[in-house]
């Protein structure tokens, strides 16, 4: 059955282009004009991870929210949590417009947005005046133009180490030359030394020590997951996100749009994403919480990826295609999936399937 949204509300919004639609739906939750969505507490998707409680294991990506403009509106859709950013210090415009681009064929979005953001203190101040009732994470990056990129992060760490609930470094969005070269290891090394570093001084002041995670591609060799995997652990990082966008263009219906530059988000990312994650979870071990990214779309793609290794996953692109009731759609399924399984806990599905997916090519 197709709903209203899909019939009425995504058929206007296709009318405009990707990124006046976008600025569209954040009006439109600022408004109120999308209702809130009523889902009945479930103790079996509770999730403790990296010392927070989240009330159900699927939350909103950075990306959608740079601003925080919306954390707020964004819970209420059925969001255990949710990220805003990626955030840099300085507002940036980002690169030249048009630089979304949708593939309807194929559920996708295209983007080489470029970390277009209001900057640290815009972002600092809304999240002042909202409160901690819910788990809002700060996604953290750098300016195109730093001299200092690491500089950057830990500027990030030290501005909003008073509302984060966590970091999240994004070093993987292919949008910004040479960003993902901070995934090399002597690189890692460096960055996570000095975030963690920075993390444990505001620890030390503030009585309280907020977790980071480090928000990797999925455009990875073995060799460069067993560097991220190595530095992830003897770090003592809290916890990897997998996956950002992705540069292949494998099997995509528009080639028309795969023409574009940028990173490829959505239902085409789900496999390769799913992919490297399990892998992953296999180098890192069961104790290092994973968040899992990358085309989920339904509860049963949410659920896979729980399988394949993820503690908790994220989506966004897919809310293009399905409207602001996925969320809801989405935990209110994965109830329905644990009554199926007869588990006690969701984290008792988690790595069923992770031999599978690891042994798959990326």
């Amino acid at each position: 059955m197709i709903d209203p949204f899909k019939r009425i509300a995504r058929r206007g919004l296709f009318l405009f282009d990707p990124e006046t639609a976008h600025g569209m739906s954040v009006a439109a939750l600022k408004s109120g004009v999308v209702p809130a969505c009523r889902i009945a507490p479930d103790p079996r998707l509770r999730q403790t991870v990296a010392n927070i409680d989240f009330p159900n294991p699927l939350g909103m990506a950075a990306g959608y929210d740079k601003n925080a403009e919306v954390p707020e509106a964004l819970l209420k859709l059925g969001f255990g949590f949710t990220e805003i950013g990626t955030v840099t210090p300085k507002p940036q415009s980002g690169n030249p417009r048009p630089r979304i681009f949708r593939l309807v064929e194929d559920e996708g979005v295209i983007n080489r947005l470029g970390f277009n953001n209001e900057g640290h203190e815009a972002a600092f101040r809304r999240l002042t005046q909202i409160g901690r009732a819910g788990i809002v994470g700060v996604n953290i990056g750098a300016n195109k133009d730093s001299e200092d990129r690491i500089a950057d992060y830990v500027a990030g760490i030290r501005r909003f180490y008073s509302v984060a609930r966590y970091f999240t470094a994004n070093i993987s969005s292919p949008n910004t030359p040479g960003l993902r070269d901070l995934q090399a290891r002597e690189s890692l090394a460096a960055l996570l030394s000095a975030v963690l570093t920075a993390r444990d001084e505001e620890a030390e002041k503030a009585g309280r020590k907020i977790p980071i995670f480090l928000k990797i591609a999925p455009d990875l060799t073995e060799e460069g997951m067993d560097d991220i995997a190595a530095e992830a652990l003897s770090r003592e990082l809290d916890g990897l996100i997998v996956s950002n966008t992705t540069l292949s263009r494998d099997g995509l219906k528009d080639q028309l749009q795969a023409k574009e530059a940028g990173g490829l988000s959505g239902a085409p990312l789900f496999e390769k994403s799913t992919v490297v994650l399990a892998k992953m979870r296999k180098r890192v071990g069961s104790a290092l919480p994973i968040i899992g990214v990358g085309g989920v779309s339904s509860a049963e793609t949410a659920l896979e990826k729980v399988r394949a290794g993820a503690d908790l996953v994220q989506l966004y692109s897919c809310m293009v295609y399905e409207g602001p009731g996925l969320p809801g759609m989405i935990v209110r399924g994965l109830s329905k999936l644990i009554d199926r399984e007869k588990v006690a806990s969701i984290r008792d599905i988690r790595d069923s399937r992770a031999d599978y997916w690891a042994a798959r090519k990326v």
